[in-house]
């Protein structure tokens, strides 16, 4: 469903100030000193902005519960919508536990009657209790993230893979709490918007559900620009809608066009329904064994980088984090990103930049590497949240590749497994299933990497080519291995500019090299890779220039990644 931006009578109110934090063990009961804490926010945020928190020096926090607490006021029925809480989270009102929640990556609306003022409380348990207390095994062992227990918990791998990141956990309500009223006559449930381009012209079909508390409901209308047609009362409590725009602006990537948004509107008598800009493109996957995507019948070369977030710490969803980071991005002519399974789904802002940007999204779900559990509690949270996820990206124009998730297909191959046995039902039915259902006009793939005798064939499917990077092959076996679409490769560890990181010791000192990414259990990290090809490159001993020449060792190693 698409998201809704505004609806007349109406009111969104964020409770984003006031909140306080406190620490105990598992089970306890606060009696602490409270911090305070920004919402939406993390815990490990909260602690960096009262200094006890750094990332060289990070705190454990999954031995323990933290609790939330703020004061709401309001009067009569109203919604308590939490966005996003990691993860095994409860909230309270006045003493009353009011919700239970298992998955930081799925919305929850509490109704609830506000009289005056009241008590909320949202308590985080502890992590690790629960993991310790998971049941079964996966069919392989996942050297990248652990504890293995996380295969059945729904929460970001961000912080819980050593080498690659540092070990800072998701923790607390990282995403918006709102309080939700309506006091209008107008009350709508969910919008169902779906633009395409037939041709030359945009067609826009919408399907409101929502129901009229009034005498006979009004007529609506659809608003596209300045262009209208009618929406018409289908059911008691369901609008539909069909528009077609004759030789509409078409939505393009940065690098072949204008990235054209149209604002969408409803109005159902002196209602207003604000539904935000989508854009008109068509996207298709050219058939056969490689991976090629078509925009608007135009072959689109993807060059793009792996996203993660733009700080770690507080994991934020606001455009002022998002926007420096897409802007470099497109300006280095990026037309795509990837947004892997070990990250997190990013919030509202980054599509919208995405979509004003022309930078195309390639969007995993959340699953890396582990063989997921099939029972179907598990699957039914999974359909939850993919639905939630799909509903509010529907209108974006920018979502280009719909995938599973990443390197589990590859995980069973290189244990031997049989093929049969490399696939998953979460991936192979429910994923693909409710892709389908909320963005059929978006490629689905199953695995990143996927395709040829291997997941990781570069020359057939999807791969994820080390060739060139982490396996120092010379700068021509991309060439030679016929690389098609390389959905990761490389693995450098990139320099940061100068002044970028205040106060990190020089390339030299032993706690710099502690903190360069590397694959567990491998004899060599990513500045090594890099290393060998500044060797081959520029005819230095890198070694020496690090302890010699440190200020031209940082120039050509920022050269050599670029």
């Amino acid at each position: 469903m698409a998201r809704l931006q505004a609806v007349t009578g109406r009111s969104v109110t964020p409770l984003s100030d006031g909140w306080e934090l406190c620490m105990t063990g598992p089970g306890g009961t606060p009696a602490g000193d409270w911090l305070p804490a920004p919402v939406p926010g993390t815990v490990a945020q909260a602690l960096r902005a009262a200094g006890l928190y750094r990332l060289g020096d990070p705190l454990p926090l999954h031995d323990r519960d933290v609790w939330y607490r703020v004061t709401l006021t309001g009067e009569g029925p109203c919604t308590l919508r939490f966005h996003g809480l990691a993860t095994i989270a409860e909230a309270w009102l006045d003493g009353e536990r009011i919700l239970t929640s298992a998955s930081m990556f799925e919305r929850h609306d509490v109704p609830v009657t506000l009289r005056g003022a009241h008590a909320l409380r949202i308590v985080f348990r502890a992590l690790n209790p629960v993991l310790a207390a998971r049941k079964g095994r996966g069919r392989w062992p996942v050297r990248l993230a652990g504890p293995a227990g996380l295969r059945a918990v729904r929460t970001t791998l961000l912080g819980h893979m050593p080498g690659w990141c540092p070990p800072v956990p998701a923790v607390g309500p990282w995403r918006p709490v709102e309080l939700v009223t309506e006091n209008g006559p107008l009350r709508v449930r969910s919008a169902d918007m779906r633009a395409t381009l037939e041709g030359r012209d945009g067609r826009l079909s919408l399907t409101l559900a929502a129901a009229w508390t009034g005498s006979a409901p009004p007529p609506g209308w659809l608003e596209v620009g300045d262009a209208r047609a009618p929406l018409r009362w289908t059911g008691p409590e369901e609008l539909r809608g069909d528009f077609r725009l004759p030789e509409v602006a078409p939505w393009w990537p940065h690098s072949h066009g204008k990235p054209a948004l149209h604002t969408v509107r409803a109005a159902i008598g002196n209602e207003r329904i604000e539904l935000g800009r989508t854009g008109f493109r068509r996207i298709e996957r050219e058939p056969g064994d490689g991976f090629t995507l078509r925009i608007n019948g135009e072959r689109i070369f993807c060059r793009g980088a792996c996203w993660s977030s733009p700080d770690i710490v507080a994991m934020p969803g606001t455009r002022e984090a998002y926007a420096p980071w897409l802007e470099l991005a497109r300006q280095a002519g990026m037309t795509m990103l990837r947004v892997p399974g070990i990250a997190a789904y990013e919030a509202d802002a980054f599509f919208d930049l995405c979509d004003a940007m022309g930078i195309l999204v390639w969007q995993d779900f959340m699953f890396a590497n582990f063989d997921y559990p099939a029972d179907e509690p598990f699957l039914d949270g999974v359909r939850r949240e993919a639905a939630q996820f799909l509903d509010r990206v529907q209108a974006s124009p920018s979502l280009a590749v719909l995938c599973g998730g990443s390197e589990a297909e590859q995980q069973a191959a290189m244990l031997g497994l049989p093929r049969e046995r490399w696939s998953q039902p979460l991936f192979d039915t429910v994923l693909r299933d409710e892709a389908e259902r909320g963005r059929p006009d978006v490629p689905y793939v199953a695995n990143s990497p996927t395709g040829g005798p291997l997941p990781f064939a570069a020359d057939a499917g999807l791969t994820h080519y080390y060739g060139v990077g982490a396996y120092l092959r010379p700068l021509e076996d991309a060439r030679r291995a016929n690389v098609r679409f390389a959905s990761e490769c490389l693995a450098f560890a990139n320099m940061p500019a100068v002044g970028a990181l205040p106060g990190v010791p020089a390339v030299h000192d032993p706690r710099w090299k502690a903190r360069v990414p590397r694959d567990p259990g491998a004899p060599w990290d990513f500045e090594d890779v890099r290393d060998h090809y500044l060797r081959s490159l520029y005819g230095v001993e890198p070694m020496v220039l690090r302890y010699e020449v440190p200020d031209r060792y940082a120039r050509l190693s920022r050269a050599v990644t670029g």
